[in-house]
């Protein structure tokens, strides 16, 4: 098993309030999953995300990753994780500006102070199309071509578990559909997919719906991975015109 999560409780304090963004999630994830999770805001989703992504931890309960127990490990040890187990994709690309799509991917390499760093980011960017765009600032890039660098930045650690969160949300739906078509293919090369979405047709892409609710799961239920649900399932009307956004669940 990938991800295990057993009891998981997050509770932040602001003053003399207590708000439970987590309220005892189990869940597990097996490697070579296509996962979604979808939720309004404030369900508790982006939590979730964060502490297995292992920027943020729990306030109780366990989570382990490929049979390790996280919760357990310092904060260089976690980056340790990040590092080599876990590639982020995130709605806003989070691309330095100032640095080329070469650089940018070849960030994490620096982190994890891994040789052949600039031979191993240009082999992400050709498998993402753009090794012709290798020395191009984001600013000389589409919104569709950052997002194919934020995913080779992504890859290029070879982590076993891709989180992205709303990828496709600031994309106009042909490129959003291309970056989605992108996430099949590196799932079916084998890595684990972990998207949040408000999108239900983003969701779809994947092969396993999670909804979260009041931080709680409240649903778990297979998709068919061709843009249709295997049952019934309806969006909840919450999410119509819910922007992701500021969210602090």
């Amino acid at each position: 098993m990938l991800v295990e999560v057993r009891d998981l409780t997050k509770i932040y304090v602001t003053g003399k309030v207590e708000v439970g963004a987590l309220q005892g999630i189990d869940l597990d994830i097996e490697q070579g999953e296509f996962v979604a999770i979808m939720g309004p805001s404030g369900s508790g989703k982006t939590t979730f995300m964060n502490i297995i992504g292992c920027l943020d931890r729990a306030t109780a309960g366990t989570y382990m990753l490929s049979g390790q127990h996280a919760e357990g490990l310092n904060d260089d040890q976690l980056a340790e994780v990040r590092g080599q187990q876990i590639g982020f994709v995130f709605q806003t690309y989070n691309l330095l500006r100032q640095a080329t799509a070469l650089q940018n991917v070849e960030l994490p390499l620096q982190y994890a102070r891994v040789r052949n760093r600039r031979q191993r980011a240009l082999e992400a960017l050709a498998k993402l199309g753009l090794a012709d765009r290798a020395h191009h600032l984001p600013s000389e890039l589409s919104g569709g071509e950052q997002q194919r660098v934020a995913i080779a930045r992504s890859l290029v650690n070879e982590p076993s578990l891709i989180l992205a969160d709303e990828p496709t949300g600031n994309l106009d739906s042909r490129t959003g559909a291309e970056v989605m078509d992108l996430f099949c293919q590196l799932n079916q090369d084998g890595i684990t997919m972990v998207l949040v979405t408000h999108d239900a047709g983003v969701a779809s892409y994947a092969r396993r719906l999670v909804q979260f609710l009041d931080g709680k799961v409240v649903s778990d239920e297979g998709v068919n991975g061709n843009g249709e649900m295997e049952s019934g399932w309806k969006p909840d009307p919450r999410e119509e015109g819910d922007a992701e956004g500021g969210e602090t669940d």
